[in-house]
This record gives C-alpha cells, structure tokens and sequence, in this order.
C-alpha cells in the first residue's frame, strides 16, 4: 500500500473524537466551498456546500448556513423559483 493511500485505524474512536472530527471536517468543506467559488469553479463550490450542509445535519451542530447570503443574492437577482411567489 502506497503512502498516499487512505489506512484503516483499528482504534476505535470515542464520542468525543468523532465530534471534532466532525467539526474540522466542517471547517475543512467550508474554506474549500469558498475556496472554490473564488476561482470560479462553481461545481466544486456546490460539491463543499453540499458537504458542509451534510456534516452540519449529521453531527448536529445546528450552525447557521455560511452560505446564505449568497443564496438571498442569487434569488434577488431573479432566481427566485418558487412559481407561488413570482408567478408567470
């Protein structure tokens, strides 16, 4: 097995461990979602918000979205979908 490979750690974690896990893992998909939508590599920043999302429900830390702003941006620039509020 190559070093760049992922290596099973036969530890077995606690509660606690998981948890920061979890928050790094948080805090990692974060910068990387802003990271990415600073050099224009929209996909990619819709891969790590999709990701910080996931780790937010899964570890319950209940943090407000990162991401919002630039969702209230989106919809007052017309993307607004919602065929109730802007209807054709």
């Amino acid at each position: 097995m190559s070093n760049n490979q992922c290596q099973l750690k036969p530890k077995s974690e606690g509660p606690a461990d998981i948890r920061a896990r979890l928050e790094r893992d948080l805090a990692e998909a974060e910068r990387k979602a802003h990271r990415n939508l600073a050099i224009y590599k929209f996909m990619n920043f819709g891969y790590w918000a999709a990701v910080w999302v996931h780790l937010n429900q899964v570890g319950r830390f209940n943090k407000p979205n990162p991401f919002s702003d630039y969702v209230k941006l989106a919809r007052k620039k017309g993307g607004e979908i919602d065929a109730k509020r802007n209807p054709k």
